[in-house]
């Protein structure tokens, strides 16, 4: 059987790529400024015009951020992330209000079914989670904290819903760091604990009530949230 001519790709298409794969393993980090179309140009060996219209496109995704006079940042690692906040029209009220749907259908699933594996998780992120907080360590309690509410969207073994916090687990992660504070309001605390027991007690009403409850308490608490935006 005959094959067809290999195509390679367009140069254009090669740099973003290139481009991409510096976003998305971290090489660029979020809220990075990155080189400038000359620098990157010399770096590559191609032509500048070549570089700016890969970075147009990265741009046009919302993986990046081009700003008049100053230069270009990275606003998000992946292209889901990005369309949400290309048009800076996310704020954390907004990102709350999704964690809460998300969490709180994911957590009847998972009092219905989760799996002795998953409410081990489960137990464990929490237990780091207070440890972290009973520390004072801000950065270790924020991820954490991320860590428990993932353990809750797995636990729920639905793969569609894995896979929608998955692809906007970046501003998940980004609500729990603009809303993490030590100490913590007590009542936070005890929600979590709530959640997990009501889980544990296979108590789907319940997990759920819990859920949107964790979530309320977070904005009754949180700084300002109409005035965050993202990223």
């Amino acid at each position: 059987m005959m094959r067809g001519p290999v195509r390679h790709a367009p140069l254009v298409t090669q740099v973003a790529d290139q481009f991409r794969e510096l976003i998305t393993s971290g090489r660029w980090a979020i809220g990075q400024k990155i080189p400038g179309e000359h620098e990157l140009a010399a770096e590559l060996n191609v032509s500048r015009a070549t570089v700016r219209e890969a970075l147009r496109g990265l741009s046009i995704t919302g993986l990046l951020e081009p700003r008049i006079g100053d230069g270009t940042y990275v606003r998000a690692t992946n292209e889901i992330t990005g369309v949400l906040v290309r048009d800076d029209l996310s704020t954390l009220d907004h990102v709350l209000d999704a964690r809460g749907g998300l969490e709180a259908v994911s957590a009847r699933l998972a009092a219905q079914q989760a799996t002795p594996t998953a409410l081990h998780e489960l137990a464990v992120s929490l237990e780091a989670r207070t440890r972290a907080h009973d520390s004072g360590d801000l950065i270790a309690y924020a991820k954490a904290d991320s860590a428990f509410h993932r353990a809750v969207i797995h636990a729920s073994g639905n793969p569609v819903l894995v896979r929608l916090h998955t692809a906007v687990a970046e501003l998940m992660d980004q609500s729990i760091e603009q809303t993490s504070v030590l100490p913590e309001d007590p009542e936070v605390g005890n929600a979590h604990a709530r959640l997990l027991r009501a889980i544990q007690d296979r108590d789907p009403d319940g997990a759920a009530s819990a859920a949107y409850e964790l979530i309320a308490l977070v904005k009754s608490t949180a700084p300002a949230p109409s005035e965050v935006r993202f990223p």
